[in-house]
């Protein structure tokens, strides 16, 4: 089997099962993320591998490749204004049309856990610049396609390198306990909100629950054209009427116009459903 058919071979693959769609100069990209892998297995070929995860019997593999090709790096409070938005505009405004209800917030291919976290500190945040209101009852809801990226989520534990991307020295101090040097955890009272569940963007979202608030970023960029559109209105079903769409700053909405309504916040853009 020629290198090219192999390629080709794990790129429906890798589509078929978490919709993600490789393009013809990625071969780097999967070998980096492939070869150790591979060498534990005593695998000399692509070809070799394909073969192996599309049998039945190598469940196990299958998840460990699909773990390799989907672990993206992420950023704590990633492009800064929508935990701003967030904070100063969209908590005020649905807490004000729902007191004393509970808000979801849904963190969608959460990877290592930064982007839950961030938005449970924001909501601290909130509380701590709002002191004479009562405190809001929030549950983050963080899903992830790879069951051993969130065991690691749930464990809460952060090196040098993770906690310097993005965080400012304040909020490691607020939110974060030593566990030992050059390692940290994020504190009970900022886990306490969020709740880490295995979920495939292709499957139903049915159970999941409705929400307030879904943050999808820098994720949609992997999919194709009609399977960006598949899980945006699948997303607008789990929102409840009035609820905010997050995006990636690199991610626009193009097409639903029945379904999402625009909102500029000066800097960045965010969608109301309908």
């Amino acid at each position: 089997m020629s290198g090219d058919l192999e390629f080709d071979q794990f790129r429906v693959f890798l589509e078929k099962s978490c919709g993600i769609l490789l393009g013809n100069n990625k071969q780097y990209l999967v070998s980096s993320r492939l070869n150790k892998l591979m060498e534990q297995q005593g695998l000399k070929s692509l070809g070799e591998l394909v073969r192996l995860i599309q049998g039945q019997s190598h469940r196990g593999l299958r998840e460990q490749v699909i773990d390799a090709m989907t672990t993206n790096e992420t950023l704590w409070f990633r492009d800064t204004y929508p935990f701003e938005v967030l904070k100063s505009r969209v908590l005020p405004e649905l807490l004000k049309s729902a007191p004393g209800q509970r808000l979801r917030i849904w963190s969608a291919a959460c990877s290592s856990g930064q982007e839950p976290y961030s938005l449970s500190m924001t909501v601290d945040e909130y509380e701590r610049s709002n002191p004479g209101q009562p405190k809001p009852s929030v549950q983050i809801v963080a899903t992830e396609l790879s069951a051993t990226m969130l065991a690691a989520c749930k464990a809460a534990e952060y090196d040098s390198l993770a906690i310097a991307r993005g965080l400012s020295s304040e909020r490691l101090q607020r939110y974060f306990d030593v566990k030992t040097p050059g390692r940290w955890v994020v504190k009970p009272a900022i886990r306490s909100r969020v709740e880490f569940r295995v979920q495939n963007l292709l499957d139903s979202y049915a159970v999941l629950g409705k929400f307030d608030v879904v943050f999808c970023r820098n994720v949609l960029i992997y999919f194709s054209a009609d399977v960006k559109k598949d899980i945006l209105k699948r997303i607008h079903a789990t929102l409840k009427p009035g609820g905010y769409l997050f995006l990636g700053a690199s991610e626009a909405l193009n097409g639903l116009p029945e379904l999402y309504q625009m909102v500029q916040c000066s800097p960045g853009i965010i969608y109301k459903a309908k």
